[in-house]
């Protein structure tokens, strides 16, 4: 059954602390986050229409919205209600997540850490910059990529996650789409699971994760990655993302998954064109209404060269960056990344430009 009423806060400003701010700025609170909101864009499904129009808290909270009211309220609830640890890290400033390609063939930097070694040494090198989760991944799935066997995915990771299991500070992510790479994965320590599948690929990966207990990051993508870029279409890619994950999260929750260790990711690049990309970015705080933290990975995705026209995956290093900016102030928690130092500092300036004040040291 289609959603008949979505709401995406607007008027995003830095959260006013303490009763006085919070009486004269009159706003909401943004999932626990560093924003708090003064409006919305209320998003109601007509028929085979969508009908869009902004309005202030008050004109929303005195509506009497009839037939549709729990539809509304549940959304409103999850906007404004915080956001539990995830893996024993507070959401109350962004994290980044720094990437581990140990794939031949990464679209973002050609198999350089590839090897073992290569991967160690990189993951290492991540946490130095401010890496908070390194997410290992043993399977490319860039646009175009075959699938790995399983075997050759688990001899990519296990020996990069038995190294650093215990040994660095960040907390350890699995990126993978098969059961028994969770499983393995769990068993070495790995902290949380990220599939870009949202848990379909493997019939047996929502019992997997679930049995896992770890927190589970569902993504969207439209097709499988060998040919999700052939002419992807959506009626409304907004809309049609939300209500894919919305699914999935009730999936997950259905296989025993609590709540509270769910993330959403929209897919940035994951049968998507570039006009489909840039209507997620510029509607993301939309997905804060599912009530799970918010992952967002536009890192040196080929928007970002549609834009700059770079052609070179590694060089779109600062328009990685802005588009980490303008996830973060739509309050996105976890920024999956290539350039780890690169985006710590740009979000760290931002954040400070934001609050006033510098960052903790």
């Amino acid at each position: 059954m289609l959603r008949e009423i979505y709401l995406r806060p607007l008027g995003l400003y830095p959260h006013a602390r303490g009763e006085a701010a919070e009486a004269v700025w009159g706003g909401l609170h943004l999932a626990g986050g560093w924003l708090d909101f003064s409006a919305l864009e209320i998003i109601e499904r007509n028929g085979a229409r969508l009908e869009r129009r902004i309005a202030g808290l008050g004109e929303f909270m005195e509506r009497d919205w009839g037939r549709r009211a729990l539809n509304a309220s549940d959304m409103f609830e999850a906007l404004a209600a915080d956001r539990p640890r995830l893996a024993g890290l507070a959401l109350d400033r962004p994290r980044i997540m720094g990437i581990v390609n140990v794939t031949p063939d990464s679209f973002s930097d050609g198999g350089r850490h590839a090897t073992t070694e290569a991967a160690i040494a990189h993951a290492h090198r991540l946490v130095a910059e401010g890496a908070d989760i390194l997410d290992i991944g043993g399977e490319s799935t860039r646009p175009g990529s075959d699938p790995v066997p399983l075997d050759e995915e688990l001899a990519r990771i296990m020996p990069v996650i038995e190294a650093l299991a215990g040994k660095v500070e960040a907390r350890l992510s699995i990126d993978t789409r098969k059961a028994e790479v969770m499983r393995r994965a769990h068993a070495a320590g790995v902290d949380m699971i990220n599939d870009v599948s949202a848990l379909m690929h493997d019939r047996q990966a929502l019992e997997a994760a679930a049995a896992t207990g770890l927190p589970v990051c569902l993504m969207h993508a439209q097709g499988d990655p060998k040919t999700m870029q052939d002419e992807p279409r959506y009626d409304d890619v907004l809309t049609d993302v939300f209500d894919f994950l919305e699914a999935r999260v009730e999936a997950a929750l259905r296989a025993g998954i609590r709540r509270e260790r769910l993330m959403v990711d929209p897919g940035i690049g994951f049968g998507k064109t570039v006009a489909h990309n840039l209507q997620l970015m510029a509607g993301l705080s939309l997905f804060h209404a599912l009530g799970v933290p918010l992952v967002l990975g536009a890192s040196r995705k080929r928007f970002i060269g549609a834009i700059t026209g770079e052609t070179v995956a590694g060089e779109r290093v600062i328009g990685s960056v802005a588009a980490a900016i303008a996830g973060v102030a739509q309050g996105a928690q976890i920024i999956r990344v290539h350039d780890v130092k690169a985006t710590r500092q740009g979000l760290d300036v931002w954040m400070a430009c934001q609050t006033g004040s510098a960052p903790d040291a």
